[in-house]
């Protein structure tokens, strides 16, 4: 399926959405985050076929960033706002990911800078190319992180490598970002997707219902009280153990055979 700048794929149960326009490096548009929209709509329509969702870049790139191409740069001072598309488009995709209804794997087969970096870092699994890298770009132009950033860095990495990545603006390598815990995997640059989807199968053959109920569970941990987690790990429990998934991994557990989980 073809959106705006953006695929969409379906292979089996994996959806693959691909960030798709290479003349600006994937870089985000207005139109591209439309695509996104209707990919993840598209996605929505499949709820019950869709059991991994798989976002990675076309071509030498994850995604660079905001398309600052076509802006004016005659603005004065004080006149402009530089934030204005953040509510309106981009904030609305990211808490789309957050919310989806099955874990997410981001495949970064190149660059991921600025908001794409941001795009990165909203996957449950974050599997690499090893000549990838991230970028918080803000400070070259002028600007303050943002997408969802100086949340989710100071959480993963800690406040002090957030802040140098904030302020000097320089290039995070695959590598030092699998040493410093920020993503999961890095692979050579032509085994990246052939991993990503077995990855991503695996986890789309898995117990969906409390698959989705983990990522869950994590994203709302750092704003929970201990007490709060503890109610929420209950509740999320007592849903799971309502799921059919639960009653074939127990069987097959029993049995000593694979189970065969249907996401129900």
């Amino acid at each position: 399926m073809q959106f705006k700048h953006v695929t969409l794929d379906f292979d089996g149960s994996v959806a693959i959405l691909k960030l798709d326009h290479q003349e600006v490096m994937n870089a985000v548009s207005i139109d591209m985050l439309g695509g996104l929209a209707e990919a993840l709509d598209a996605i929505d329509d499949k709820r019950d076929e869709v059991r991994c969702l798989v976002i990675t870049g076309a071509g030498r790139a994850f995604c660079t960033g905001a398309n600052l191409q076509g802006r004016n740069q005659q603005q004065k001072p004080g006149r402009s706002n530089a934030g204005a598309a953040l509510e309106t488009a981009f904030h609305p995709f990211l808490r789309r990911l957050r919310k989806l209804h099955c874990p997410i794997v981001t495949a970064v087969n190149g660059p991921a800078a600025g908001a794409g970096m941001s795009f990165a870092l909203m996957g449950d699994l974050i599997l690499c190319a090893r000549s990838s890298y991230f970028l918080q770009a803000f400070r070259r132009i002028g600007l303050v992180p943002d997408c969802g950033s100086t949340w989710l860095l100071p959480r993963l990495i800690g406040k002090a490598r957030s802040v140098e990545l904030s302020l000097l603006g320089e290039r995070l390598p695959a590598e030092k970002a699998l040493e410093w815990g920020l993503v999961n995997r890095v692979y050579d640059d032509g085994a990246l997707m052939e991993e990503t989807m077995k990855m991503a199968h695996d986890l789309a053959n898995g117990p969906t219902v409390a698959l989705s109920l983990i990522r869950k569970l994590y994203w709302d941990s750092p704003e929970n009280t201990l007490e709060d987690q503890l109610n929420l790990e209950f509740e999320s429990q007592r849903i799971a153990g309502r799921a059919e998934d639960f009653k074939e991994g127990v069987t097959a557990f029993l049995e000593k055979r694979p189970a065969k989980f249907k996401g129900k």
